[in-house]
């Protein structure tokens, strides 16, 4: 890890685990569950698939995920309320 001067050092995903499509009322938000490294697979978070492919496109362009095909039918998850 490189550490900067003011003690902080910059993230980097590795793999793409899940993608999720999230409903909320009539607006569809698509997420990622990306792998960072230096992190355990438990540590993996969900992120806005957009942010993502703007930030690290490279992740998609050279198919570094894993589990379910980012092409497929996405899951349609809604939140209980």
């Amino acid at each position: 890890i490189e550490v900067q001067p003011d003690l902080t050092y910059e993230e980097e995903p590795i793999w793409i685990l899940a993608r999720e499509v999230k409903e909320l009322r009539n607006k569809q938000i698509p997420l990622v569950k990306v792998l960072w490294r230096h992190h355990n697979t438990e540590e993996a978070t969900w992120e806005s698939e957009e942010t993502m492919r703007q930030q690290f496109p490279q992740l998609f362009a050279s198919g570094k995920f894993r589990g379910r095909n980012l092409n497929s039918r996405e899951r349609v998850v809604t939140p209980s309320l």
